[in-house]
């Protein structure tokens, strides 16, 4: 059966939590990479759209240095793309309302809600979905085999180190120091580790000296 090539393409990633079976819940989200930037749209309005060039840069400008300017002013401002409003930090643990002060407030962003209008635009997807054929995320993690495997060549010069078991087992550089760093502990612990420098070195466990 050929594969789809057309459609959101996705990717699958495990959750923290497990299911019945013991392996991770899974989720799904948009592949990776896929992106249009201002100038891609300016040529497609150009082009398709019937605008001159350079006058969506021109609206985009006008409508961010106005909307800035009642933003700062504390406004919430509605637009066909949704609404923007500023976001407050409150600095400080406080318990009484008549404690708190404008210096106690920091800006802290902005926020944005799509207006219905654009969610049911981008949400217009008459292709369908496909998986990614890539592996992603660190899925590969809870493939006992894969990752003994992974561990077995990397162990070439008799220890492992970090970076090179990220090779081996293509796991990003916080989970591969995690997966090590669990297989040193516990009663049936496979590894121990040595600091060198600014690494940490790691050793089958049997050889361990008994001395």
């Amino acid at each position: 059966m050929p594969r789809k090539t057309n459609g959101i393409e996705f990717e699958v990633h495990p959750r923290p939590t497990k299911g019945d079976d013991g392996k991770p819940l899974l989720y799904v989200r948009p592949v990776k990479g896929r992106k249009k930037t201002f100038k891609d749209l300016e040529a497609f309005c150009c082009k398709y759209r019937g605008l001159r060039t350079g006058e969506l840069q021109q609206v985009f400008g006008v409508v961010m240095e106005v909307a800035g300017m009642w933003l700062s002013d504390g406004y919430r401002v509605e637009t066909p793309l949704g609404s923007f409003a500023p976001k407050l930090k409150l600095l400080g643990e406080h318990t009484d309302p008549k404690t708190i002060h404008g210096r106690d407030i920091r800006y802290a962003g902005l926020e944005f809600i799509p207006s219905k209008d654009f969610v049911e635009e981008g949400g217009r997807n008459r292709e369908g979905y496909r998986r990614s054929n890539g592996q992603v995320g660190n899925s590969q993690m809870y493939d006992a085999g894969a990752m003994d495997e992974a561990l077995r060549r990397s162990m070439r010069l008799g220890y492992t180190t970090v970076p090179d078991f990220m090779i081996f087992s293509q796991l990003k550089r916080d989970s591969a120091k995690r997966y090590l760093d669990n297989l040193c502990v516990g009663e049936n612990a496979r590894l121990w580790k040595v600091r060198e420098s600014r690494r940490w070195l790691y050793f089958p466990k049997k050889q361990v000296s008994k001395e």
